[in-house]
């Protein structure tokens, strides 16, 4: 996994729970299938200005708590995701280890009008569409990306 996409992880975890010290961060990353090494977490704490407070890392005042940019949806849907299936008014997106979130996340920024929301796992992405019509014109969109 890349950079910014390993950073954005770690700026999630830090917005939704405590992260006492570097060897926790590096646990939890690998529960979400990211191996990190003890170096390049460290850079990656300093490249995104944590600082380490008493009750663990946090964000930087007057940082905005904003992520990094994105790469390009198409981008990050060849590199993840495994496979598409409609059912019905829904999509199903199989994605690799790890990756469903990011992915997700590129794919709300798109604002397409087929999907009405948008949840993500680990390894899967649940996509709902208005109707069985809209469902496969996303899919047919996400399959385009794959290709």
């Amino acid at each position: 996994m890349n950079k910014l996409l390993r950073q954005r992880a770690i700026l999630e975890l830090l917005k939704h729970g405590r992260v006492a010290n570097q060897e926790d961060l590096q646990k939890t990353l690998r529960k979400r299938g990211l191996k990190v090494g003890q170096a390049t977490l460290s850079r990656d704490i300093r490249d995104l200005g944590l600082s380490k407070t008493p009750q663990g890392y946090a964000l930087s005042e007057g940082d905005g708590s904003s992520f990094p940019a994105l790469p390009p949806v198409s981008r990050l849907v060849r590199e993840f995701v495994l496979e598409v299936r409609v059912a019905q008014n829904l999509l199903v997106i199989k994605t690799s280890v790890g990756s469903a979130q990011p992915v997700a996340a590129a794919l709300d920024d798109e604002s397409w009008p087929e999907a009405v929301g948008t949840v993500a796992g680990d390894d899967t992405i649940l996509i709902v569409c208005p109707d069985n019509k809209d469902a496969r014109k996303l899919a047919a969109r996400i399959q385009e990306m794959l290709a």
